[in-house]
């Protein structure tokens, strides 16, 4: 009898546990959200047109069918004098799961499949892109969720710049997400009211060790005025000086984006 009893508790114990698991890998799953970058290089206005038909149509209904919202679609400012052009879509996914199910989920979705006939069955002499990368990131642990931006100026007019931060090595690289988070890089940038949409860390990607975050202006004089703004502040100046955290960034790519009509935010 007691020998049952025993065996009982062990068994209620082990569910116990693996009912505890289960909840904390579940919040982890939740707690840092993962975001999705494609970068879509174009080079004509043909590619262009499908590649909007493509996004509007098809793969955002699509997404948000699977209740991921808040996707963004943005293009380079730099579009109109630059031979590569670049389209670059965001998407928020809660968990590396969500990650690679994702495109599993599209190849079954009758309405998706009919809706970019164009872009997915698109011939090798006629590609809707040129090249395209996707970038996979890791939110950091102060900024877990994107924030959608509050601004009150019309799309057309915004200014949204996203920031890639490399650096010579992992150790440095660490050092830089440190300062953003133990240093309140991050808790500046907020206070400077930034609109900041993301902060993460490159996880996959062809440029690494990476971080890369997104601020968003109403136009190209309010982000002038941001930064210059953030330049002069005192805890700036005292922050970039501490001798920890110098030598953490060794190349910086800033890309001045546009959000397309269609956009979520």
């Amino acid at each position: 009898m007691k020998k049952s009893i025993s065996i009982q508790c062990f068994i209620i114990l082990f569910a116990l546990t693996l009912s505890s698991f289960s909840l904390w890998s579940q919040s982890q799953k939740s707690e840092r959200a993962f975001y999705q970058l494609t970068v879509y290089h174009f080079i004509n206005n043909e590619q262009e047109k499908i590649l909007d038909n493509y996004l509007r149509n098809a793969l955002l209904p699509a997404l948000h069918k699977m209740s991921i919202t808040n996707v963004g679609v943005f293009k380079a400012l730099s579009n109109d004098t630059s031979a590569s052009k670049l389209l670059y879509v965001f998407i928020p996914i809660n968990s590396w799961d969500a990650i690679a199910k994702l495109s599993a989920k599209l190849e079954v979705d009758k309405a998706y499949q009919t809706a970019g006939a164009e872009y997915i069955n698109a011939v090798y002499t006629a590609p809707p892109y040129a090249r395209m990368e996707t970038i996979l990131l890791h939110a950091f642990p102060l900024a877990p969720q994107m924030q959608l931006p509050a601004l009150k100026s019309e799309k057309k007019d915004r200014v949204y710049e996203l920031r890639s931060y490399e650096s010579a090595t992992e150790k440095l690289f660490r050092n830089k997400v440190q300062m953003f988070n133990d240093g309140d890089e991050i808790g500046l940038f907020k206070k400077l009211n930034f609109n900041a949409v993301f902060y993460s860390e490159v996880v996959v990607g062809s440029k690494m060790p990476n971080l890369m975050y997104m601020t968003t202006f109403e136009n190209m004089a309010d982000r002038e005025a941001h930064w210059k703004e953030f330049s002069n502040d005192p805890y700036w100046k005292k922050l970039s000086a501490m001798p920890e955290y110098q030598n953490n960034v060794s190349h910086i790519d800033i890309t001045f984006l546009r959000p397309v009509d269609y956009s979520d935010f």
